[in-house]
């Protein structure tokens, strides 16, 4: 008898530890470009990519444009050029026609460091929120909604996130 009981006590007290260690055991889940974009950041550092990138591309137009004026002088030219001066600007014009052809990659480039470099400060205050908003309510996975094909029953944290930003 006495084993029983303390058979019963100790499967009553393994149950109740395991109802415990899975009630810590949260879920929640967040699509995390929509608090992304929602962000007064993002869209602040949407512009600024924008008129950056709009800024790269009128160089590249004032560089082509140039070139196409040298171009222009030079077939005009070429009849009064000494063939020593002609040879010379036209390894000058090929040169420029090299660099004008890698232009749209390094735009491209220098398009994609500038967003990096917008992103990830906005980034980490988005997962800083998450991480609080989480350990403030007891989460303890919080998964990425748009990575997840099946997953188990979760709280969409969303709301709370963009409570905690400020956001409406």
């Amino acid at each position: 008898m006495k084993k029983a009981f303390t058979f019963a006590l100790l499967a009553a007290t393994l149950f109740g530890a395991g109802n415990r260690a899975h009630a810590q055991n949260k879920i929640g889940h967040i699509a995390l470009s929509d608090i992304i974009l929602a962000m007064p950041e993002a869209k602040k550092a949407d512009t600024a990519l924008q008129q950056f990138r709009d800024a790269l591309y009128q160089a590249a137009q004032d560089k082509s444009a140039a070139f196409d004026d040298a171009v222009q002088k030079f077939y005009k030219d070429s009849s009064t050029l000494t063939p020593a001066v002609k040879e010379v600007r036209r390894q000058t014009l090929q040169k420029q026609m090299q660099e004008m052809q890698g232009e749209e990659q390094r735009i491209q480039q220098e398009l994609q460091k500038k967003q990096e470099e917008y992103s990830a400060p906005i980034q980490k205050k988005a997962l800083d929120a998450v991480q609080a908003v989480a350990k403030e309510n007891g989460y303890a996975y919080v998964l990425v909604k748009e990575a997840l094909l099946v997953a188990p029953p979760s709280d969409d944290i969303a709301p709370l996130v963009k409570k905690k930003l400020g956001l409406k």
